[in-house]
């Protein structure tokens, strides 16, 4: 005698199998964007829909290993990306660079250098990727140029004049990692240490080590002094990778659904 199959289960009964959810995509609130001065004429900031992201800090303190972090997590999400940095305008990078080799530059040329790149790639990169809808992510941003020049005894209302084209960003970050520890990570990295990153332009010292710790500490002092006018958030960088990179994104994840 044939065998009856099994009566179909129920509809109570079956074993839905759903795909795994994929990562939720964050779709970013707008923020009204504006200029810390007068900022560039004709440049309507209510169209600018995207996100502005700049990572602070001092060469070894992990900007750029952070920075293409939240790229590849942004970019996972269905975010747009633009990085942005500094000495990478085409207007006037390779010129920069080319200064520099020659440990000559005076600070108010050197300042203007690096105005000047900064001011090309607001107008001709940051600006109309933030109207494209773009996170733009800054590898550096003003206030390392303002530290900079303020340690170098440039004057403080010069320099604000200087930069109030620039945008408020929509999250600030600094990585302060100790002088000491930025020492050891870049020697470890490049064996030698850069001659404007250690200040030997100021004469702290002859030994480039010695310059390096007593320029980096003056640099923190700058960020600390500045981030009590801008309010940007300081972040403890003597720390795991993974760690940092985790407390970013959830911080950016903030910035994208407008509670930060």
């Amino acid at each position: 005698m044939a065998r009856r199959p099994d009566p179909e289960p129920s509809k109570a009964h079956r074993k839905v199998r759903r795909p795994a959810p994929g990562p939720q995509v964050v779709v970013p609130q707008t923020t009204l964007k504006r200029f810390y001065g007068q900022g560039i004429l004709g440049v309507d900031t209510s169209r600018l829909s995207g996100k502005l992201i700049v990572m602070e800090g001092a060469d070894g303190s992990g900007r750029s290993t952070q920075i293409a972090r939240l790229v590849r997590w942004l970019e996972g999400r269905g975010h747009a990306t633009v990085q942005v940095g500094l000495k990478r305008s085409t207007l006037v990078s390779e010129e920069l660079r080319k200064a520099q080799e020659g440990n000559v530059l005076s600070r108010t040329t050197l300042s203007l250098f690096y105005a000047t790149d900064f001011a090309d790639q607001l107008e001709n990169v940051i600006i109309p990727a933030l109207k494209s809808g773009f996170m733009v992510l800054a590898d550096r941003y003003i206030y390392t140029l303002m530290a900079r020049d303020l340690v170098r005894g440039m004057n403080e209302q010069w320099l604000q004049n200087l930069y109030s084209i620039a945008l408020v960003p929509d999250a600030v970050f600094y990585l302060q990692v100790s002088p000491e520890e930025l020492v050891q990570r870049n020697f470890s990295k490049n064996h030698a240490l850069d001659y404007w990153e250690s200040g030997m332009d100021l004469g702290l010292s002859r030994d480039m080590f010695d310059s390096f710790v007593q320029y980096q500490r003056l640099m923190v002092e700058k960020f600390q002094y500045l981030q009590k006018i801008y309010g940007f958030t300081i972040v403890n960088g003597d720390r795991a990778v993974d760690d940092l990179s985790c407390e970013l994104q959830e911080k950016v994840e903030s910035v994208l659904i407008g509670k930060a």
